[in-house]
């Protein structure tokens, strides 16, 4: 015949305790370990990729205000800046401009009867607003690039202020996220019509 008491009743085995609590410190290290390796994820992708707001019309039709851009902030850093690259600098410590690239360190730019040209030769750009109404030239300096926004007449650009030192530049716009429906690939569109074209 078996006898217990109420104190024996409440008895945990030792070895049941041990288990529970080393499910629980288990648990506890698995939660650590996915928020330690999200963290790490979020800045390395972040060291890579800026995210960025369009809030202007200066780079209408391609950009519009609202959309969302992402930015490849390593892009020049393993190649080189190509003419009809959309690029995001900085204008002041304050403000980021997003802008496309048309004349490169050593170019001649001529703006004139609606046509940009660079070193002589017509540019057919298919992704303006509209042409051009101002005239003008620049030589572009060593270190600088030109840039224009796509809606040439309603853009606060090189044409007004000059050329961006390239250390400004953040990186290279290749797509834009947000809206959904509005989502692509930003593609280099430059072309040449013909070399001292009236």
């Amino acid at each position: 015949m078996q006898f217990s008491s109420p104190e024996m009743e409440n008895l945990t085995p030792p070895e049941a305790g041990e288990k529970r609590s080393g499910s629980w410190l288990k648990s506890v290290g698995e939660i650590f370990q996915t928020l330690l390796l999200a963290f790490v994820l979020y800045f390395a992708i972040d060291a890579v990729v800026a995210r960025v707001r369009v809030e202007n019309i200066s780079m209408q039709p391609t950009l519009k205000p609202g959309e969302f851009v992402l930015v490849h902030k390593l892009a020049y850093r393993f190649g080189d800046i190509q003419r009809g690259d959309i690029v995001v600098f900085h204008y002041s410590p304050q403000e980021d401009y997003i802008k496309r690239v048309i004349g490169l360190p050593g170019d001649s730019i001529e703006i004139a009867d609606g046509l940009v040209k660079v070193n002589g030769y017509a540019l057919k750009e298919p992704y303006i607003n509209a042409p051009p109404m101002y005239n003008g030239s620049w030589q572009v300096p060593e270190g600088k690039v030109f840039v224009l926004g796509d809606n040439r007449n309603q853009s606060s650009d090189s044409h007004t202020w000059g050329f961006v030192p390239v250390e400004n530049i953040v990186g290279k716009a290749f797509v834009v996220y947000w809206p959904l429906e509005e989502m692509k690939v930003l593609t280099t569109q430059i072309t040449v019509i013909a070399k001292n074209q009236p």
